[in-house]
């Protein structure tokens, strides 16, 4: 089975930095049609404003997508552009500190705002997008899956950390998201899964690693690879669950953290 998305059109969030970014360029590079999404309309202009100019398969579209009309006006654009949607990867995500104590503290409202629910209604307008093609292109009897929905989550749903309550809990809940929206839509052949990456040299963490040489260390201590992942290494796996090749694959959690949540980092027996 083939791991090419060449030809298909795939939606990716927060795709102005970091890993959507990453993402993004990695599947314009595979074939595929390529619509970046992000809030920050500067930003995807200097990343991206060349290439979407120059370049067949590369649109880009700014708009907050907690918004019902943005995700509306996404769709019409991806479908103008490009006749169709295979693919829809939610890599819009937002880490902000906690103060667990505080009631004033609206961190877990507006990341679950942010990295939750945008993400579903997305999911869920992609998904029937992708329900109403299915029933003009192929015939009654296809079993083959019709599109697939990669989310970006994090390996903080499992470790906590005393200052990202708030961002645990979303990663957490949007890890069960993925898994309830692969049971929901598989009788319509549509794949759900997720990718949870531990540290990743985005351009957010070489800057706060730039004058911490102590964290670095910690990192790489603690990563039994010994090493901090490139964005493509992410892109990578999420290419795999786009793909064909992950046909049979619904509602998975693939880890990319160089083995980190394998380990203890107290290094303290528990016995």
């Amino acid at each position: 089975m083939s791991f090419s998305i060449a030809g298909k059109t795939a939606i990716v969030t927060g795709a102005a930095n970091g890993v959507g970014l990453a993402i993004g360029r990695h599947f314009v590079n595979e074939g595929a049609n390529v619509v970046f999404v992000d809030m920050d309309e500067d930003a995807l202009q200097r990343e991206m404003g060349d290439s979407a100019e120059k370049e067949q398969n590369v649109r880009i579209f700014s708009g907050d997508l907690r918004k019902k009309l943005t995700i509306a006006n996404l769709l019409s654009a991806t479908i103008d552009a490009f006749d169709r949607v295979d693919i829809l990867v939610n890599a819009s995500r937002q880490v902000m500190s906690t103060d667990a104590l505080s009631v004033d503290d609206n961190s877990v409202e507006e990341l679950l705002q942010q990295n939750l629910l945008a993400g579903l209604r997305l999911s869920q307008a992609v998904a029937r997008k992708l329900i109403k093609q299915a029933d003009k292109e192929t015939d009654a009897d296809a079993t083959g899956p019709i599109g697939s929905i990669v989310n970006i989550s994090s390996i903080a749903a499992r470790r906590t950390h005393p200052d990202l309550l708030a961002y645990s809990i979303s990663c957490a809940a949007l890890d069960q998201m993925t898994r309830s929206l692969a049971v929901a839509l598989a009788p319509h052949r549509i794949r759900v899964n997720a990718v949870a990456f531990g540290s990743v040299m985005s351009a957010s963490l070489k800057g706060s690693l730039k004058d911490d040489d102590e964290t670095r260390e910690a990192i790489i201590e603690n990563t039994p690879l010994h090493r901090i992942a490139s964005p493509g290494e992410v892109s990578d796996a999420v290419q795999y669950l786009a793909s064909d090749a992950a046909g049979f694959v619904t509602g998975q959690i693939i880890t990319v953290d160089g083995g980190r949540t394998l380990i203890d980092p107290a290094a303290v027996s528990a016995h």
